[in-house]
């Protein structure tokens, strides 16, 4: 039988995060080959991942990664099975190090396919459900380029990266913030313009449904009804609705003996009121129209534009589950 020294088992464990029993096994039937106890550690990896296909990987660590010049960002997830395994450190350690690798691919499957330690990451991940006992894998990946590119991380559950059409005086700082936005509020595209009408259409229709029927309830309960609105979208705010509107408020204006006089100083503020209960959606949805989560007298755009001559190109947001 081979004799395995104590040094031998601890360079294998440092190579490959295993136990030390599991590394001791892996050289004993390696007969002390090094190579070979690698591969026995990965055959096991690749055992445990068949039988562990079929389980949820909705845990994990969420991991954010900008390029030297800030071109270039990539956000990715690395799953698990269990918060226990995703907080631990080096479960931590080996996402980041994915991330690292990550930042320059241009897809998941070159990602997977990339070079981690002499072997594919994905190969690496296989090795590591060996060793964790865990199902490992690769469940999102995101990539972004622009003028500059900044980052967020919320405590390893969500990323978010984000681009600017130009690097501006404190660019850090602005691109830390809006990130922040992005995983705290979960927009889900740039801009109302983004939106295809049928979705805004159906929208609509589901949003004022579930109002009614609150309302039904509220009335039954002798509670106060909420305001049914017509539009949920500025996309559906044409030209000639906000003409209606500003027309209403002026009638309303002139039933209330308000003097004609004053009107232009209140009909600001009955138009924002207007805007603001009918584009729900896109204060929901769209990045740039949602209340700015450090000042809620600005929204996202107002925001930006403060910093100078500088607009959000894109941004992506991965999370866990």
């Amino acid at each position: 039988m081979t004799k395995i020294t104590a040094a031998e088992v601890n360079k294998l464990r440092q190579a490959t995060g295993a136990g030390m029993m599991d590394c001791k096994k892996a050289l004993v039937e390696a007969e002390g080959d090094f190579d070979n106890a690698i591969d026995v550690l990965r055959k096991k990896g690749q055992k445990v991942a068949e039988k562990r296909a079929d389980r949820e990987s909705s845990e994990g660590a969420a991991v954010a990664k900008i390029n030297a010049d800030n071109t270039v960002g990539v956000a990715i997830v690395v799953g698990c099975e269990t918060d226990f395994v995703g907080k631990n450190d080096s479960f931590v350690a080996l996402a980041n190090a994915i991330g690292d690798i990550a930042i320059n691919c241009n897809s998941k499957e070159e990602l997977l396919a990339a070079d981690f330690e002499g072997m594919t990451v994905a190969e690496k991940m296989v090795e590591q459900t060996g060793v964790i006992g865990e199902k490992i894998e690769l469940n999102a990946f995101e990539r972004l380029e622009a003028p500059y590119v900044g980052s967020y991380v919320h405590i390893n559950k969500i990323a978010a990266i984000v681009g600017f059409s130009a690097k501006v005086d404190k660019a850090d700082e602005l691109a830390k913030d809006v990130a922040m936005q992005i995983a705290s509020m979960g927009a889900s595209t740039l801009s109302y313009k983004d939106f295809d009408p049928a979705f805004v259409a159906s929208e609509t229709d589901a949003r004022i449904a579930v109002i009614e029927k609150d309302n039904e309830e509220a009335v039954r309960l002798g509670k106060t009804l909420k305001n049914v609105p017509q539009y949920i979208s500025m996309s559906q705010l044409t030209p000639e609705v906000l003409a209606k509107a500003e027309a209403d408020a002026k009638a309303e204006l002139k039933a209330e003996g308000k003097p004609e006089q004053i009107w232009d100083r209140i009909l600001p503020g009955k138009m924002e009121r207007f805007i603001s209960d009918n584009t729900t959606l896109d204060q929901e949805k769209c990045l740039l129209d949602q209340t700015f989560i450090k000042d809620e007298k600005l929204n996202v755009a107002k925001y930006v534009a403060s910093y100078g001559d500088v607009k959000v190109t894109d941004f992506k947001r991965v999370s866990l589950g």
